[in-house]
């Protein structure tokens, strides 16, 4: 495992994209214009990394039950942005989006924390809007 603690952060911010699949109820955030190199898996979810190493995608499954919300909901998401936070070999994920409720915004702002099993990530920030 990747030792995190004496490392400086690096800094990746960009543009963004998501998409809902409301069959399979899979919620994709992701990074324009970043190559994808391969993939962490977690019980529930999918990071996607690029070969600078930078968390560049995020794809979450059963992401009504994990968000705690309807899939109607997820459908529409005008707004979004998420962080990524690695340090001390915990990965922190932070998800800003709102949700469009019978024309009303919802703000939501989940925080994802999990354990760095992956010997190819170092400190980093991740910003994507």
């Amino acid at each position: 495992m990747a030792n995190t603690k004496d490392m400086k952060p690096r800094h990746l911010e960009g543009k963004g994209e998501m998409d809902y699949d409301y069959v399979n109820d899979i919620l994709f955030f992701k990074i324009k214009n970043r190559e994808y190199s391969f993939s962490i898996e977690f019980q529930n979810m999918v990071i996607d990394i690029d070969k600078e190493m930078f968390i560049t995608g995020i794809q979450i499954f059963e992401a009504s039950k994990f968000l705690s919300m309807s899939k109607i909901n997820l459908r529409e998401i005008p707004k979004w942005k998420f962080d990524t936070k690695i340090e001390n070999n915990i990965i922190e994920l932070r998800l800003n989006y709102q949700l469009k409720v019978r024309n009303k915004i919802f703000e939501k702002n989940p925080i994802i924390i999990q354990e760095n099993k992956s010997e190819n990530l170092s400190s980093q920030v991740v910003h994507s809007i």
